[in-house]
């Protein structure tokens, strides 16, 4: 069935939905499996929709780019108006949401779910020298297979692999690209040749500390010199240089280092307006009560995903369980009764330590462990084959056809106790 169309140059909507990302399809999915009379819009200017955590795997030569990517009208639920623009500013007084092209959008509700903002240009020259001279990142659909390219190619020389200062998405991609080139190189006997350096501007190996011994041991065994506190800030493709600023005691200063490749992951942002419109809070990413995901200021307002202020991994698992959290809530809202649904923090990332095992890093709030499967089943603390077999098999089919649809599998809503939120729904002012 084809979508509604978006007929006149302003409408109101029961629900608005900013982003056709995993975040706005799910959540949408979730609400017309709940209430399949919703008004719901979803604004989204792209064509395609990306399965983005399979690029992980492209860049290690597991998939093909093209079966990450489908045609964004054939994954958005059909029974929502889709707007192909842009959401350029939220009028959260109003209600109302201005898109790129004139036209305003009224809402009961709204979710803002657009994922964030990759900044290249942060880091200087890097945009320019993307895709040649040995500069790629797997956080680019187009650039993954340029990743594996240069991986099968590389004999020996120098390997540098970077990562930005927190928050990003699926904070352990910039690793995983790293080992799946290293357990490369190994079974090709090109390691010994290849000197390996992962540049992390962060303190730590990984953020729950429950995981990092199984990683210490890969970074051990593939020779890879770990260093914390080193921020990409410059890259001179044609010179094959990049500089870091390298914190120490005394403070910061930069150092030059030359590569062969370079697997390069940019800092990454909420898009500006989420601060422009009023809904952000201190650093930029998009106000939100923690265990509800409803705005903190405007109980109009919900969000989900990457643009989310919650202290949870940015990650697609993440996503699966907010979801229906967003769902039951933001329909409590509309009927006007308490909001029960709770997200807990949940998070989930596959640490790809070598082709055929995995560290399955499972976490909610605080870095407290949420496996979900018995240690029996699978002990997430150790790589597994069997981690593997769902990162690779299973959850590329789990994401197009369960979580996209909204079917919820392992997705129940934690509780909360029963109490009305302050304020107006309409709006913070109570207009």
């Amino acid at each position: 069935m084809p979508h509604p169309t978006p007929e006149s140059p302003s409408r109101r909507h029961d629900v608005v939905i900013i982003g056709g990302g995993a975040a706005g399809i799910a959540v949408t999915a979730s609400l017309l499996k709940r209430r399949g009379d919703l008004d719901i819009a979803i604004v989204e200017p792209a064509e395609r929709h990306s399965y983005q955590p399979g690029w992980t795997l492209v860049g290690g030569g597991v998939f093909s780019a093209d079966i990450t990517r489908r045609p964004m009208d054939d994954v958005i639920p059909s029974r929502a108006t889709r707007y192909a623009t842009r959401g350029e500013r939220v009028d959260p007084e109003a209600a109302e949401v201005a898109l790129a092209d004139g036209r305003r959008l009224g809402y009961a509700r709204l979710v803002v779910a657009p994922g964030l903002v990759l900044d290249w240009g942060a880091i200087e020259g890097l945009e320019e020298t993307l895709g040649e001279n040995g500069v790629t990142s797997n956080y680019r659909f187009d650039l993954a297979p340029y990743t594996w390219s240069l991986v099968q190619s590389l004999e020996r020389g120098r390997a540098l692999f970077t990562q930005p200062p927190m928050p990003i998405k699926c904070a352990g991609a910039p690793q995983k690209a790293m080992y799946l080139a290293c357990d490369h190189w190994r079974r090709q006997g090109r390691l010994d040749d290849i000197e390996v350096r992962f540049c992390n501007a962060g303190g730590v190996l990984f953020g729950v500390p429950d995981y990092v011994p199984a990683l210490e041991r890969y970074i051990a065994g593939y020779g890879i010199e770990a260093a914390c506190g080193e921020r990409l800030v410059a890259v001179d493709g044609p010179s094959r240089t990049a500089r870091f600023a390298v914190g120490g005691e005394d403070g910061e200063h930069e150092e030059e280092r030359g590569f062969d490749m370079l697997h390069a992951v940019p800092p990454q942002k909420a898009p500006g307006f989420v601060a422009e419109s009023g809904l952000a809070n201190g650093g930029g990413w998009l106000d939100l009560d923690a265990e509800t995901l409803q705005h903190v200021r405007y109980p109009a307002v919900f969000g989900l995903g990457d643009v989310s202020g919650t202290p949870n991994a940015k990650t697609a698992a993440a996503v699966r369980k907010q979801a229906p959290v967003v769902a039951e809530n933001l329909l409590a809202s509309l009927d006007e009764t308490p909001l029960t649904a709770a997200y807990t923090g949940y998070g989930s990332c596959p640490l790809t330590v070598e082709r055929g095992r995995i560290v399955l890093a499972e976490f909610g709030y605080g870095g407290t462990l949420q496996p979900t499967f018995p240690r029996w089943v699978n002990d997430g603390t150790q790589a597994t084959r069997r981690a593997w077999w769902l990162k690779a098999k299973q959850l590329p089919w789990l994401y197009w056809n369960l979580m996209l649809k909204g079917h919820e599998w392992l997705a129940a809503p934690a509780r909360r106790e029963p109490r009305m939120e302050s304020g107006d729904a309409r709006g913070a002012s109570g207009r």
